[in-house]
């Protein structure tokens, strides 16, 4: 250690980005397209890891499934369909948007999509896939592309059960994706069936208040321009960002209202980040007719995030604290991967989990079954806790079912009002 080198400064980034300039903002490019980027696990602020289940002594319900079923109830007897922003569900769990990153391309994209259908739950189609990919057209080729998601997913999904929610952003809208979707044949027995959405995406967990980022090379990055923020300081990558999008209040229920009338046969998603003023934007959206209103924790992935963004926006628990007792049907995100996380968000007041980062690597591990697999033992641990907790239906659990050490009296009165 030299003398420049106090002891406790952070000598070794400081060296990093003195080397690397610009490119050391963000994680090493090399981990592009192989790695998902979101809050750090273990955050003591993230009141979700330090709540927990509490089942109570007196079970109600469990007295009126023994009176209904004739017998003492099991935890087989659980019923964990439900209702997901107008779609019919088989599990309160939903598949996140994938958009066009790398790390969802290589056919993960079009695999998770007919696992999820086959699941019977709501799939969400993420950004800029149209831009980046294109749409593809009926007879041609569609690897990559919006269409390829579409067909992957309405070739498997049963009838009555989930559907297709299609993202937009700013660059999203120029392409006019929504118009190409809702008049694309390919997408007509969606439609005709009540199973198509749009989300109009606000924002997102892993870097709130920015758009949608990806590293591209050179010459693909001279194609992205026109339609694309380009920077070229990162190195031998490209940077290419999208635009965040500005919201007011007013403007967001204009957009929601733009949608109502030029889409009226489509039901309407809003996509949050975890900003501090949520429970606003979230009251607004649901004033406005928004079917379901996604809030995207901290913890939530991205393909490529900014390395100083690991600290910046509220926990997924947080969120829903402030949010409170939902006025519509609310949706969370963030670290999804096991059943006693999604029951805490359902108790808080989520009617379904997002699954981005869990369910890529299951469809990673197997590209034919591991998300299925995957969805059987997250659907047993939630009939088993649900069990514990005296409830039989998946939108049954309350904040009374979740308890959070060291919260002043006043504060957990505020979480369960």
């Amino acid at each position: 250690m030299t003398a420049l080198e106090a002891s406790g400064f952070p000598a070794d980034q400081v060296r990093e980005r003195a080397r690397s300039g610009a490119a050391a903002v963000f994680p090493p490019a090399s981990s592009y397209g192989t790695s998902l980027f979101g809050g750090a696990a273990g955050d003591a602020a993230d009141l979700l890891e330090s709540a927990r289940l509490v089942p109570p002594v007196f079970v109600p319900r469990r007295l009126e499934k023994l009176i209904e079923l004739g017998r003492e109830p099991l935890y087989g007897d659980v019923s964990l369909s439900t209702s997901i922003g107008g779609f019919a569900s088989s599990l309160p769990v939903y598949l996140s948007a994938f958009g066009s990153t790398q790390v969802a391309g290589e056919g993960l994209g079009a695999a998770a999509s007919a696992q999820a259908a086959q699941l019977g739950i709501p799939m969400v189609i993420g950004e800029n896939v149209v831009p980046v990919h294109g749409h593809g057209r009926t007879g041609g080729p569609s690897a990559g592309t919006l269409l390829e998601r579409l067909r992957a997913y309405g070739d498997a999904v049963p009838d009555g059960l989930g559907g297709v929610v299609v993202q937009q952003s700013t660059e999203d809208a120029d392409a006019e994706v929504w118009n190409l979707v809702y008049s694309d044949p390919s997408a007509a027995p969606l439609l005709d069936s009540g199973r198509l959405a749009f989300e109009l995406k606000v924002g997102q967990g892993a870097k709130p208040g920015l758009g949608g980022m990806t590293l591209v090379s050179p010459s693909a990055a001279a194609s992205l321009a026109s339609a694309y923020s380009v920077d070229f300081s990162l190195g031998s990558r490209v940077l290419r960002s999208s635009s965040p999008g500005t919201f007011t209040p007013e403007i967001l229920r204009q957009q929601i209202r733009l949608m109502r009338n030029n889409f009226p046969r489509a039901g309407v998603w809003v996509k949050l980040p975890p900003g501090r003023d949520v429970a606003s934007a979230a009251a607004v959206a649901w004033e406005a007719g928004a079917d379901a209103v996604t809030v995207d924790g901290a913890e939530g992935g991205s393909g490529w995030a900014p390395l100083s963004f690991a600290s910046v926006g509220l926990p997924l628990g947080e969120c829903l604290t402030r949010i409170g007792t939902p006025a519509g049907c609310l949706l969370a995100s963030g670290r999804m991967w096991e059943g006693t996380r999604v029951a805490k968000v359902l108790a808080l007041g989520a009617r379904a989990a997002g699954l981005g980062r869990a369910a890529l690597l299951a469809v990673d591990t197997d590209p034919v079954s591991g998300l299925v697999r995957f969805a059987e033992a997250l659907a047993l641990e939630l009939r088993l806790l649900l069990s514990a907790l005296g409830q039989y239906q998946a939108d049954a659990l309350t904040p009374e079912d979740v308890w959070f050490p060291g919260t002043p009296e006043p504060v957990r009165e505020q979480v369960l009002s």
